[in-house]
């Protein structure tokens, strides 16, 4: 029995979300379900580095399980991705420490969230990013990220994972890349760790931001206030990707 850290890649549309519910499917009921398959119809159980909500995409997630396997892992991976629907898919795969846990050994996580800012909508970008029609003000949608950086309480950005547990997170980056040629926003974030929906607090507060509805100053007052109510509406999942953890 060897313990297996796999990086998934994932179109989150279709899913109610990562973590196994009731009620299918999930990221990783499906993951288990091929696992379950290549070991002989034997349960394999598996642990992710992040719960993503409903809707929300994945390049870089990592998860890891225990399985008796004679092979290879190329051809392990060949006969995971054999088992699971085409939205999802393990692009790495590596034998690693049997006490290895994706969620309580990672250091950090960077996410990124993408608003396409163009008058007419794109079927084609609908299902990876946020459709925001009005013209945004990226500086001061920058000016506003900078305030961010550092290790702070984002109450006013999200919900603690476990009740009763703290809410002060270390914000190693916050950066909008432009990509003019396609309208595209890409809202960098990296964490120590965040909070219950803090990502899409964060951006549907800045897109404010961009469209003149708040001042930098006021998402700084907003975000040093460390309350729920002034976050304001949330951005939509679809925008939203889990990139990278790291260890």
């Amino acid at each position: 029995m060897a313990r297996y850290k796999a990086v998934l890649e994932y179109d989150g549309t279709d899913f109610i979300g990562f973590q196994r519910q009731v009620q299918e499917p999930t990221i990783q009921s499906e993951l288990e379900s091929a696992l379950t398959r290549i070991n002989g119809g034997n349960p394999v159980g598996i642990s992710g580095a992040g719960r993503t909500d409903s809707g929300v995409h994945a390049s870089g997630q990592v998860v890891a399980f225990n399985l008796e396997w004679r092979h290879d892992e190329a051809t392990l991976i060949k006969a995971i991705n054999f088992n699971l629907p085409r939205s999802i898919a393990v692009r790495h795969l590596a034998e690693c420490d049997l006490k290895f846990h994706p969620r309580f050994d990672a250091r950090g996580r960077r996410y990124r969230y993408t608003i396409y800012n163009a008058g007419m909508r794109s079927p084609l970008r609908e299902r990876f990013a946020w459709w925001v029609p009005e013209s945004l003000d990226v500086s001061a949608m920058r000016q506003a990220s900078e305030i961010l950086i550092g290790r702070k309480d984002f109450a006013t950005f999200g919900s603690a994972p476990i009740e009763g547990g703290h809410t002060v997170r270390e914000v190693r980056e916050a950066r909008w890349d432009v990509v003019e040629n396609e309208r595209l926003l890409n809202f960098y974030i990296g964490a120590d760790a965040f909070l219950y929906r803090m990502v899409r607090s964060i951006v549907g507060a800045l897109k404010r931001v961009g469209s003149g509805e708040m001042s930098p100053v006021e998402f700084e007052e907003a975000a040093r206030a460390a309350d729920r109510s002034r976050s304001g509406k949330i951005a939509p999942p679809n925008g939203l990707c889990l990139i990278e953890v790291i260890y």
